[in-house]
């Protein structure tokens, strides 16, 4: 798997976000305020904050989840919010791979098929996609796991298993919504641990949010998001 960097030096551009919610009293809840951030190539950036501030809402709008009240996203240099739906739908199917707290894992399938479920629904071919699958589950250490059901596996293997399965269609962004929120603190550096390294070797970038701040020290740049704004801490 190989990665191709644009031109642009930013692969992730927001310019002057507002997102707010509707309220039962028919105001609004104003989440994000005019938020701008500027994501490097190659770099894992983290944004904290607490519960509530806006973290996961700022990951969903930067993965085409959902759309800001105003302001514009940039990938890398092109407005997301101007994709036509077959664009739109590459942008989310193979620009990006999303990891998320719950590993989302189907229980019916087995770890390897839940890895190349994402290519065998673009019509890949079964043995293409066996290898691709085989090749990740090296990768995140799960060789030997491919025939077992998600129940089988331990936390830890669980997320490693939703890593490789946002890496089969080769994205050049991953965005990670408390990725080892679920782990102790031994397990979960042993994924992250291992997420920084696929990150470096495959050439990514990596936006994360999370509330471990640990785990933040060990990421290029942190954000904080307060008030709807965000404060770089480092």
């Amino acid at each position: 798997m190989t990665t191709v960097k644009s031109k642009n030096l930013f692969i992730i551009q927001a310019k002057e976000l507002t997102k707010s919610f509707p309220l039962p009293d028919k105001n609004r809840l104003i989440i994000l305020r005019e938020l701008n951030l500027d994501i490097p190539e190659g770099k894992i950036i983290c944004i904290t904050g607490v519960s509530g501030s806006g973290k996961s809402t700022l990951l969903h709008l930067c993965g085409a989840l959902d759309q800001p009240d105003s302001g514009e996203i940039l990938f890398c240099g092109e407005p997301i919010g101007r994709f036509d739906s077959r664009r739109l739908a590459t942008y989310r199917n193979l620009d990006i791979g999303f990891v998320f707290q719950f590993h989302y894992l189907m229980p019916e399938l087995t770890v390897s098929e839940n890895i190349m479920a994402p290519l065998l629904l673009k019509n890949y071919r079964l043995e293409e996609a066996k290898s691709k699958a085989a090749g990740l589950l090296d990768q995140v250490g799960l060789s030997e796991r491919g025939t077992a059901m998600p129940h089988q596996l331990s936390g830890g293997e669980k997320q490693r298993a939703a890593i490789a399965r946002a890496l089969i269609n080769g994205p050049r962004l991953l965005l990670a919504d408390e990725p080892t929120g679920n782990l102790d603190w031994k397990t979960g550096k042993q994924v992250f641990d291992l997420f920084r390294r696929l990150i470096a070797e495959l050439g990514l970038t990596a936006v994360i949010v999370s509330h471990n701040r640990q785990l933040a020290e060990m990421t290029d740049t942190v954000y904080s998001l307060q008030d709807g704004r965000l404060l770089r801490e480092t």
